[in-house]
């Protein structure tokens, strides 16, 4: 044996999970059921929720916290040190100026490097741009730890690949790409990975192409959507719907399944300014990456203006007027409101002066209101409107049945549906 494999972490090794959200709590349920597992928040109201047995997200079920006999949660930095295998799953949002923040994980490294022995692994899961793990958080734990890299401990990264309110493609049905600072370490870490993921894995080269292919995900589905929203756009001024063009080009064996809409949540909306920030700083300016990124940033306040567009047209005043904007999540059926870009529609629509309602019944009222300053109302039906946005698919919407949201308006009022919910015939619009 080398001296090397003496020095990792044996099979029974404790883990800690560092950042409990709508990544971390799943993989460490997952882990604690299997082996010992830390879980670490610095939310110390999220891990008393999780003591308690609730999950938030509903990412997690109770029964599903339970099962996790080998888990325990802590907000103790100090707790961590019991741990050899560490994996950081701590957001990597953009500033207002779009550019990549990585202070939560600069503070997560930080945190580890009071913490790290010789021999443990560190492994990120949180979207970066290529060469950020190994240029921006292992100087970082090395200097903290005072520990040398690839000699005294070790690194791996594993792209999350969670998708928030999706309970067919969970952890461990989704292939895991994994990768390691060393051979012996990326065997390890893709063992580690492999004991709890049946869908398998897939060794990476390098940390580096790891952290590309994650942000190449994102980045190609941001496109592709982009794509869509520039030819609904063009049919729109055409007169032509566009789903009925996309279903008849849908035919198509090769024809990709993309629908035109609002870009948000914490991936896709985010993850190709990562990419586009390491390339300026080499002197490439990307082209094609951006122009995608104006387009699908600049949704919400086509959205808006159509809405009243259509309004006028139907001749009711727009100054004063009120519209109801039905879902504030960035997507249906989970109360993820990271990143939503319904947002820019309800900004838009108050800057013409329209007074705007948002309900969500997915949606923390509290959580509303801290992250976005929106007041949620809980009666709808309290109101009559001028306009009624149906602006994320929530199944209750989808009960509700078109006529039962029509009656949420006034006797004259726009109807659009943003999501293509309904038939093309019982809305006033559809993008």
């Amino acid at each position: 044996m080398s001296e090397l494999s003496r020095m990792l972490p044996k099979d029974d090794a404790t883990l800690a999970v560092i950042g409990l959200g709508y990544v971390g709590l799943p993989l460490a349920v997952e882990f604690g059921k299997h082996r010992k597992v830390l879980g670490f928040d610095i939310n110390q109201s999220r891990i008393a929720e999780l003591r308690g047995g609730t999950d938030h997200t509903l990412e997690t079920s109770p029964e599903e916290l339970a099962e996790a006999r080998h888990l325990s949660f802590t907000a103790d930095p100090a707790g961590l040190a019991a741990a050899q295998i560490y994996i950081v799953t701590v957001p990597t949002p953009i500033d207002d100026s779009k550019r990549p923040d990585l202070t939560p994980l600069i503070k997560a490294s930080e945190t580890l490097g009071r913490v790290l022995k010789r021999g443990d692994i560190v492994i990120y899961e949180s979207t970066v741009y290529p060469g950020a793990t190994e240029e921006d958080c292992i100087p970082v734990l090395e200097r903290v730890s005072g520990l040398k890299f690839n000699v005294d401990f070790f690194a791996g990264y594993s792209p999350e690949r969670i998708n928030p309110g999706d309970k067919a493609h969970r952890l461990t049905t989704i292939r895991k790409v994994t990768s390691g600072s060393t051979p012996e370490v990326a065997d390890l870490v893709d063992a580690l990975y492999g004991s709890i993921i049946e869908a398998g894995t897939y060794k990476a080269e390098s940390i580096r192409v790891a952290e590309a292919a994650k942000v190449i995900e994102n980045t190609q589905r941001d496109l592709n959507i982009a794509l869509i929203n520039e030819l609904a756009i063009i049919f729109n001024r055409m007169d032509i719907d566009t789903e009925a063009v996309l279903k008849a080009a849908g035919t198509k064996w090769n024809f990709l399944p993309f629908r035109p809409g609002l870009v948000g949540g914490h991936c896709i909306g985010v993850d190709p300014y990562y990419l586009t920030h390491k390339a300026e700083t080499l002197g490439y300016h990307p082209q094609v990456i951006l122009a995608g990124r104006r387009i699908n940033d600049g949704m919400g306040a086509y959205v808006a203006g159509q809405m009243v567009k259509a309004m006028l047209k139907r001749r009711i005043q727009v100054n004063g007027a009120r519209v109801l904007v039905l879902g504030l999540t960035f997507k249906e059926n989970c109360p993820d409101l990271r990143n939503t870009r319904v947002v820019d529609v309800v900004a838009e629509l108050e800057e013409f002066n329209i007074a705007v309602d948002v309900y969500d019944p997915w949606v923390d009222a509290q959580e509303a209101k801290h992250e976005y300053g929106i007041d949620l109302i809980t009666n709808p039906a309290a109101q009559s409107y001028d306009g009624v946005i149906l602006a994320v698919a929530h199944r209750e919407f989808g009960a509700m049945g078109a006529d039962g949201i029509r009656a949420l308006g006034a006797e004259e009022h726009v109807l659009y549906d943003l999501k293509h919910l309904f038939e093309a015939a019982e809305s006033d619009l559809r993008l």
